[in-house]
């Protein structure tokens, strides 16, 4: 490494072959748990929560299958992670396909030892139910969190077939237990049809800000991150990023796809204008595979990942 750290390091194609080896994320060591770790990629292959095409719990394996395509330093950024962070696969939450709150018990368990070992997750879904038993987690904590959500929904809805938990309620849920910080939540990409005539008025009745995709066409988001940046401060930070905030000709794999999306040059904006932030967590949800043959959505959610992994407090520049 440019820094002679001995952190863990993916191995280079140019040595090891691509198809060979265990299938962790960028092929990095896997662990039993985050002790000693400073980041870890996780796995919460569960689907349970979905409205519309299941499939999202093949999720992180098909993810860290593309992460082999991945290297070590982001030259677009000069970000070199495996240079100042121990970083990890420490496998899949053993989550109950059957029973969708008990699921949310085993994951909020899972990440309570992740955020008590002072370890920072980078999770792989799985459908987006799964941020509302990590934000449980993570607030024990941290208290309170921000929040820089990228998606084509809200995800503020109260119930669905007399159910209040699914992957459309999770952040009202965070709301009512006083998980988010409400005054540093922004929520971007939003658009697609709605049941009501007003229905971002719940999240600015929050306080949150509320960006449709309508305000990110056709422009850089760098300006916008300027704002957020402001907006989030030193405190602490939590990224979830749905898939299908994207346009579905990018990312076709995602269970609720809507037309008109951000571009995957705006997802890196909005991650990469994160750098800085006191990031205590981010997500990845809702790539199911089985809708996108060529592996595209799986690859754009991995590098997604990496992303993220590359804007964590304590990563070098080189």
């Amino acid at each position: 490494c440019r820094w002679g750290s001995q952190f863990n390091v993916p191995p280079s194609a140019l040595i090891v072959a691509r198809p060979a080896g265990i299938c962790s994320m960028m092929k990095l060591p896997v662990q039993a748990s985050a002790e000693g770790l400073d980041a870890a990629f996780v796995g919460v292959p569960m689907d349970t929560g979905t409205s519309n095409r299941p499939g999202a719990r093949f999720g992180p394996r098909q993810i860290r299958a593309e992460s082999a395509m991945l290297r070590v330093y982001n030259s677009s950024t000069g970000a070199a992670p495996f240079d100042s962070l121990r970083v990890a696969d420490i496998g899949d939450v053993n989550v109950n396909l059957y029973n969708l709150p008990d699921s949310c018990r085993l994951i909020r368990e899972s990440f309570r030892k992740i955020v008590a070992s002072g370890c920072v997750p980078l999770t792989l879904g799985g459908d987006h139910t799964i941020t509302y038993p990590i934000l449980q987690a993570m607030t024990e904590k941290h208290g309170p969190v921000g929040l820089v959500h990228v998606d084509a929904h809200t995800d503020t809805g109260d119930k669905a077939l007399g159910e209040k938990i699914y992957h459309g309620t999770p952040f009202r849920r965070c709301v009512e237990e006083g998980l988010l910080d409400c005054s540093r939540v922004v929520q971007i990409g939003i658009r697609g049809s709605s049941y009501d005539p007003d229905p971002y008025k719940y999240c600015r009745d929050q306080g949150f800000r509320v960006v449709p995709v309508e305000e990110c066409w056709m422009k850089s988001l760098v300006p916008l991150m300027e704002e957020v940046r402001k907006q989030m401060g030193d405190k602490p930070v939590y990224i979830s990023f749905d898939i299908d905030g994207l346009d579905p000709a990018y990312a076709p794999g995602t269970g609720t796809p809507e037309i008109a999306g951000l571009t995957p040059a705006q997802a890196l904006e909005i991650i990469r204008g994160c750098k800085g932030l006191h990031i205590v967590g981010c997500d990845l949800v809702e790539v199911a595979p089985m809708y996108d043959v060529s592996g595209n959505t799986a690859l754009l959610g991995a590098n997604l990942l990496f992303e993220m992994l590359c804007v964590l407090p304590g990563v070098k520049t080189m």
